[in-house]
């Protein structure tokens, strides 16, 4: 996917831009939300720069891909689009291409003679290894690097709305299929200050909702010198004037402990929803998963959410066919998942990462077998989330408009789920009561009521 053309949202304290050069980039982003702030990041150095974006990679002078290598099929496409830039750097031998993200850290030589016509590779968040072929980036003093990671699109419909800002990068878990710890790097909590400026200046530019990142976002902290908690964070951030919604994503079960949960249910601008990853539903699974936690205090996690936030929605991760995962095993992750009734189960059928530990094991659950429990847990998604959709027809939910989607106005929930409407007014950005007229597993129909906010 590409990244969009943006605006640059600079703080007041920033630099002035350089006059354009005349030169123009192009980023293509695969991955995961710290993935799309990189990217906002590493536009916004070069738009103040001088540069140009273009939707057009054959008309950019700097091409950037932001690759992800969370699971193969990841990973072979950003080795697709790669191998699909050979003709543009033979037509144009002066565009610089650019590889970036979690496929180049502890990668570069081999990568290297992989894709020599690749010019520069850079590590995630690596931003001053641009100035290598955007020298004009030197010219500015270090305030630039405090620019905000969201920058108002151009031309996309949710201009302005949303922002997502990390709090926190790397992973200290060692998980045994994951490849992030070693890509990503050890946790770096940024400051609460700086975060809290960045939330102030997104706001002030008319974002109305702010999501929160860290690939262990509740570990958020821990290596401050005052050690502020993600609890502490939450309510700094709630305190800013003018943030109507607040989210935070990816949290560990390890780390969810009662004083985030209070926060979230205690301060108004944090959503009812909660992202908790479980992977698996037994604990044998757990241990080889080097997940540090039992499906018991996951699942005690998601009832004292719920005994706090009564009408909270929970969204959690799944693995399938991990290595050694028998049909019982695999019977007690369905078994919790029914019990449960989340409201979102992001699936995946495990793949080998090389240099992850599971890599080393046997991929001993066939292919097919990996898809028949995929299937299986989306049927028992789609059954719950059906009865359980049922259930809100006629209720009224609020819901911050983020765009349209075939002509219909587009938004979600405090909880997170996605409701469509229709109407003639322009909405963009606006909050508006929807009573629900039509359900379904995966989306909710309605029709506005009252004024928009």
């Amino acid at each position: 996917m590409s990244f969009k053309p943006i605006i640059p949202l600079r703080p007041s304290a920033s630099p002035q831009p350089l006059a354009s050069n005349g030169k123009r980039f192009h980023i293509w982003t695969i991955g995961c939300q710290m993935n799309e702030a990189d990217s906002a990041k590493i536009a916004a150095l070069l738009q103040e720069a001088g540069y140009r974006s273009t939707d057009a990679e054959d008309e950019a002078d700097i091409v950037v891909l932001n690759s992800c290598v969370v699971r193969q099929a990841a990973e072979d496409k950003v080795a697709g689009k790669l191998n699909s830039l050979v003709r543009l750097k033979r037509q144009r031998p002066d565009v610089f291409v650019v590889l970036t993200g979690c496929m180049v850290t502890n990668q570069q030589d081999a990568l290297r003679k992989r894709f020599p016509h690749v010019d520069l590779f850079f590590d995630p968040s690596d931003f001053s290894a641009l100035e290598r072929i955007a020298p004009e980036i030197a010219e500015f003093d270090d305030d630039l690097q405090q620019l905000p990671h969201y920058y108002q699109p151009e031309t996309a419909d949710t201009a302005g709305v949303t922002a997502f800002i990390p709090i926190i990068y790397g992973c200290n878990f060692l998980c045994s299929y994951c490849i992030v710890p070693y890509r990503r790097g050890k946790e770096r909590s940024r400051p609460v200050a700086d975060i809290v400026r960045e939330v102030e200046t997104v706001v002030s530019r008319g974002a109305r909702e702010v999501t929160l990142l860290g690939q262990t976002v509740n570990a958020y902290g821990h290596d401050l010198p005052d050690r502020p908690g993600l609890a502490d964070l939450l309510r700094a951030v709630d305190a800013v004037p003018g943030l109507d919604r607040l989210r935070f994503l990816t949290s560990h079960p390890k780390y969810m402990a009662d004083e985030i949960i209070d926060a979230m249910a205690d301060l108004p601008s944090v959503c009812e929803h909660m992202n908790l990853p479980v992977q698996a539903g037994d604990n044998e699974v757990l241990r080889r998963m080097r997940r540090t936690y039992t499906r018991e205090y996951w699942a005690d996690r998601i009832a004292y959410t719920r005994e706090r936030m009564p009408g909270v929605t929970i969204a959690t991760d799944i693995i399938v066919g991990f290595p050694g995962e028998t049909d019982e095993q695999f019977q007690q992750t369905y078994d919790l998942l029914d019990a449960t009734v989340c409201d979102k189960v992001h699936l995946a059928m495990y793949s080998p990462r090389p240099g992850t530990l599971s890599a080393r094991w046997d991929d001993d659950v066939p292919h097919e077998e990996k898809w028949r429990r995929h299937h299986a847990l989306e049927q028992l998604q789609e059954r719950l989330l059906t009865e359980r959709n049922a259930s809100r027809l006629g209720s009224v939910e609020e819901i911050l408009v983020e765009g349209k989607a075939k002509g219909r106005w587009t938004g979600r929930s405090r909880g997170n789920t996605l409701i469509h409407f229709d109407d003639q007014r322009d909405l963009l950005g606006k909050l508006v009561d929807v009573r629900i007229t039509q359900t379904s597993p995966w989306y909710l129909i309605g029709e506005p009521i009252g004024s928009p906010r």
